[in-house]
C-alpha cells in the first residue's frame, strides 16, 4: 500500500517541506465586521488558515470550541490550499482586507510570517502575559522588535519518523540515547541486505536542511543557545564555528557509511514514498506530525515513533523542537479585544491539548508526559525535561541561508562541495 505525499506541516522557512507519507511497511477571507452605533466591538470575526486537505479539522474545531464557550460570538473559518496560502494571505493583508485572525509562520523566512507582516505593521500587538507559560523554545519567531505579534498553535519534534518494529526485525536498534557513531556502525550491515537505515530526498534542499539543522541543534545550539544572536551581532560566522563544521561533517560520515539509500543525492520525495512503502529504509527526516498522518492512513497497519537525530560522539543529544506555525491577529481588526481573547484561548491547556491531538502534534506550553500521544513515548523524558532547542532556522534572517544549507548538503553528497564551501555560502546568504 502507498500513500500520497502530504504537505500539511511544512517548515516555516523559504523552502516548504512536503512530508513524504510512505507507509514504513515489509477564497478570500476579509473581515465582515462593522462597528455598531454604540461603538461596541463586533462579535463576529474571521479565521483564515492553510490546509492540505479538507479532512484537517484542527482549526475548525478550535473555532467551534471557542464559540461554545462564548455564546453570541461567531467565528467564520476560511480554508485556503496550503500551496497558495502565503501568496493569498499576503495579497489580502497588503490590500487591507485580510482576516481578523490568521494562520501564520514564525520568524521572517516566508512572505506570510511574523517578521514580514510585523515589519509592515500589519499585526495586532498582544500582551506578553499570554505567553508567560510557554517555553522560550516554542516562542521563537513570534516577536518583532520586542512586540509579541502571534502565538504558536502546537509543537512538533523536527526529527526522524521511524518504524522501530521494522528496524528491529532487521537487527537495528536506535533509541533516544543512541549516538551518531552507534548508527553509522550499523549501516554497513543493513546496506548489505539491500536496505538502508534512513531515506533522504537529497535533491530537495528542505529535506537536507532539516537533517543538517537537527545535527546542529546538538553541536552548535547545545553549547551556545544564543548562536543566532551572536551571528546577527557579528561575533561569529558559520565558517568559524566548530559545531557547524561537525554537523556538516556528520552528514558526510552518514553518507560514507551507507546510512542513506542508493542514489540519495538525486532523490526526490517520491523516493521516500516508494522506499518507505516497500520497507527499503526504516526512517526519514520530517516534522513529527507526519506520524499521525501516516498511521491514520494505514488504518492501524503500522506503528511509528518520533525520534531526535542522535548527536556525534562527545556532544549532548538534544531534540529539535519547533512551534513555527501559529496564529496572529490583524492590526486592522474592528474586534481587537475579541481577537486577543481568542488567541489567548488557543494556548490555554484544554484547547491546546485538543488541537494537538487532532493534528498529531504536542500541546503548546509546558510539556507534560500525560498529554503526549503514544508516538512521542521514546522522547517523552527529553521533552518533559526541556532537553531541546528551537529549530534554528526560525531565527535566521531570510530563507536564502536555509537554501544555501540545503543545496550545499546536496553538494556534500555528490562530492562537489566541501564543508567549508557550504559554510561560506551560508555566511554569504546571511548578509
Amino acid at each position: 500500500m502507498r500513500l500520497s505525499i502530504d504537505r500539511h506541516r511544512r517548515r516555516a522557512v523559504a523552502v516548504a517541506l512536503p512530508l513524504a507519507a510512505g507507509l514504513l511497511l515489509a477564497g478570500c477571507g476579509g473581515s465582515s465586521n462593522s462597528g455598531g452605533s454604540n461603538g461596541a466591538e463586533p462579535q463576529s470575526i474571521t479565521l483564515t488558515f492553510a490546509s492540505a486537505n479538507t479532512t484537517e479539522m484542527a482549526f475548525d474545531d478550535l473555532a467551534k470550541a471557542y464559540m461554545a464557550a462564548h455564546p453570541g460570538v461567531e467565528i467564520k473559518t476560511n480554508r485556503i490550499a496550503l500551496d497558495g496560502y502565503n501568496q493569498a494571505l499576503s495579497t489580502q493583508m497588503q490590500a487591507g482586507n485580510g482576516p481578523d485572525v490568521m494562520y501564520i509562520n514564525a520568524g521572517s523566512g516566508q512572505a506570510a510570517s511574523i517578521g514580514q507582516f510585523g515589519k509592515a505593521g500589519l499585526l495586532l500587538e498582544l500582551d506578553k502575559s499570554v505567553a508567560a507559560d510557554i517555553p522560550d523554545a516554542q516562542m521563537e519567531g513570534y516577536t518583532y522588535q520586542d512586540k509579541l505579534l502571534g502565538l504558536p498553535s502546537a509543537t512538533i519534534v523536527d526529527g526522524v519518523i521511524y518504524n522501530d518494529v521494522l528496524a528491529q526485525q532487521s537487527g537495528v536498534k536506535i533509541t533516544a540515547t543512541s549516538t551518531l557513531n552507534g548508527i553509522t556502525d550499523q549501516c554497513a550491515a543493513v546496506k548489505a541486505t539491500g536496505k538502508s537505515i534512513f531515506g533522504l530526498a537529497g535533491s530537495v534542499p528542505a529535506n537536507n536542511g532539516i537533517l543538517a539543522a537537527q545535527l546542529a541543534t546538538s553541536t552548535v545550539y547545545g553549547p551556545n543557545p544564543n548562536w543566532n544572536q551572536d551571528r546577527t551581532d557579528g561575533k561569529t560566522t558559520f565558517a568559524d564555528t566548530p559545531g557547524w563544521q561537525q554537523a556538516l561533517q556528520s552528514v558526510v560520515d552518514l553518507n560514507n557509511a551507507g546510512c542513506f539509500q542508493d542514489g540519495a543525492a538525486g532523490a526526490g520525495f517520491d523516493a521516500l514514498t516508494n522506499g518507505s512503502s516497500t520497507g527499503q529504509f526504516f526512517g526519514f527526516f520530517a516534522p513529527s506530525g507526519a506520524t499521525k498522518d501516516i498511521m491514520d492512513a494505514a488504518g492501524g497497519a503500522v506503528t511509528l515513533v518520533a525520534l531526535g537525530m542522535p548527536a556525534p560522539q562527545g556532544t549532548e543529544s538534544l531534540l529539535t523542537v519547533s512551534a513555527n506555525q501559529g496564529l496572529a491577529g490583524n492590526a486592522k481588526t474592528q474586534s481587537p479585544k475579541l481577537v486577543a481573547d481568542f488567541l489567548k484561548f488557543s494556548v490555554s491547556p484544554e484547547p491546546a491539548k485538543a488541537f494537538a491531538a487532532s493534528q498529531g502534534s504536542i500541546p503548546v506550553g509546558k510539556i507534560n508526559a500525560a498529554d503526549l500521544l503514544p508516538q512521542y513515548k521514546p522522547v517523552a523524558d527529553q521533552l518533559v525535561a526541556e532537553e531541546y532547542r528551537p529549530f534554528a532556522v526560525d531565527g535566521w534572517p531570510n530563507g536564502q541561508v536555509y537554501d544555501a544549507l540545503g543545496t550545499g548538503v546536496t553538494g556534500l553528497l555528490t562530492g562537489q562541495n566541501s564543508v567549508n564551501d557550504v559554510l561560506a555560502s551560508m555566511d554569504s546568504a546571511w548578509g
